[in-house]
């Protein structure tokens, strides 16, 4: 079953995030709290949701996601920032399933695109994503600006 998130859920969600990180191997980037994740998921006009697959009462995997734009097709977008299932459910189903769930609001909603970033080493994930049709973008780089960067930028 895939459901929208509720803010009873920020804790399994939270967790669900730290697994995620450290199968990405990043654990220590984490700094969201419960907190956080009910303050940004569950506000009252939110701008970025969550959606969780259950199986037999208990949350497996999630996805986070918010809208994003393209100028050139002048429509929305849906943005995957994370896809996560833990790794005893890996291999059911249930991740596809989390993408066609995103994939049919893109329709419903008359939105033009649906993407995500992959870590370059993740090989099961790349396959997977070929797998479905998804393409990638590699003429394109990724750059971010966060922390002290960020605050001289700013200033």
């Amino acid at each position: 079953m895939i459901r929208p998130a509720v803010k009873e859920d920020a804790a399994v969600i939270l967790q669900l995030i730290k697994e995620l990180a450290e199968y990405e191997k990043a654990p220590n980037e984490v700094v969201a709290t419960t907190k956080n994740i009910e303050a940004t998921l569950f506000a009252e006009d939110p701008k970025v949701f969550c959606d969780l697959v259950e199986v037999e009462g208990n949350v497996v995997g999630m996805a986070i996601w918010f809208l994003n734009y393209s100028t050139w097709q002048g429509r929305h977008g849906i943005y995957l920032e994370d896809l996560y299932i833990k790794p005893e459910f890996r291999g059911l189903g249930y991740g596809k399933a989390l993408l066609q769930h995103l994939a049919r609001i893109c329709r419903e909603r008359g939105y033009g695109r649906f993407q995500w970033w992959v870590l370059d080493w993740n090989s099961p994930a790349i396959e997977f994503y070929h797998s479905i049709g998804a393409v990638p973008m590699s003429e394109w780089t990724v750059f971010r600006v966060s922390g002290d960067p960020l605050n001289k930028l700013a200033d």
